[in-house]
């Protein structure tokens, strides 16, 4: 239980809210990843967290995009970023990974940059000879606890945005 809800842990934390608010269930394992779906009006929406280590998340978003024929401008990952505060929200349609290893490998293992993500602040590390894999492995304090559930909340409901009404509308309506 060591590494049970880390700081790396919260695209998983909003995958899980996302899905059980919408009567999805993860029932699925294969693909390295545990995955299900949900529907959001008529769309059907497959919600996946890769089994692997994270900075390999490439070789489980790849095969599953591939298996379901799912265009890289529909996939949304959602991810951690220390450069952002707990709980704030910042959405992207593209772009770089960021330093975010996990990304990096989903951006070159799909073959392009053309991907939304949502990034869920954890919080910068206390100084900048703290170890990162310890800081992003470490758990939230119980101050950040607030913070951190309306940033799940509002990761939850950006996804359904963005499905529903675009990029721009989640950006314009969650990005802080």
């Amino acid at each position: 239980l060591q590494y049970e809800n880390p700081r790396h842990n919260v695209g998983f934390m909003a995958a899980d809210l996302f899905i059980k608010e919408n009567d999805g269930e993860f029932n699925k394992n294969k693909m390295q990843a545990v995955f299900g779906e949900c529907k959001i009006g008529k769309n059907r929406i497959l919600v996946a967290k890769p089994q692997t280590f994270m900075n390999n998340s490439g070789s489980a978003v790849s095969a599953i995009a591939k298996f379901y024929k799912i265009p890289t401008e529909r996939i949304i990952i959602i991810f951690d970023d220390i450069s952002l505060d707990v709980g704030k929200l910042r959405m992207r349609r593209k772009g770089s990974h960021g330093g975010h290893n996990g990304m990096r490998d989903i951006i070159e293992l799909l073959g392009n940059d053309n991907i939304c993500r949502i990034k869920i602040g954890v919080g910068a590390k206390p100084h900048p000879d703290y170890d990162l894999a310890n800081w992003v492995l470490s758990k939230f304090p119980k101050e950040d606890t607030e913070n951190l559930d309306k940033a799940l909340q509002k990761a939850s409901a950006s996804i359904k945005e963005i499905i529903v009404k675009g990029i721009d509308s989640a950006m314009n309506k969650y990005n802080n």
